[in-house]
């Protein structure tokens, strides 16, 4: 059964940066596209950004773009998030799954615990 864990939250002022990791366990990271989402308090789970598996291709979420890079590294498991100018509507737990890319829908039902980014005004 797949694993992810996805590190690297914290609290930081508006327009600050944080880098988020994603380790998977598993041989078939590579294989799938991968995706970020977030999950604010009272709302549903939305997503925010997609990658191929060969890391080429990507998409966004309007709210994000510009503003947030994904990226990963097969040969390690990981998948990243790189967040710059973040804003307090950017608060949320941040979960990565692997994903439909077309259709911005997670594949696994599993999700890993998250990580927590906090954005102070």
């Amino acid at each position: 059964q797949v694993q992810l864990v996805e590190s690297g939250g914290g609290l930081v002022q508006a327009g600050g940066s944080l880098r988020l990791s994603c380790a998977a366990s598993g041989r078939t990271f590579s294989r799938y596209s991968m995706g970020w989402f977030r999950q604010a308090p009272g709302k549903e789970r939305e997503f925010v950004a997609a990658i191929t598996w060969n890391g080429i291709g990507t998409r966004y979420a309007d709210s994000v773009k510009g503003r947030f890079t994904i990226s990963r590294d097969n040969a390690k498991n990981t998948l990243y998030l790189q967040m710059n100018m973040l804003k307090p509507e950017d608060t949320a737990v941040y979960y990565c799954n692997a994903i439909v890319i077309g259709t911005v829908q997670a594949i696994y039902d599993y999700w890993g615990p998250g990580t927590q980014v906090t954005v102070s005004s």
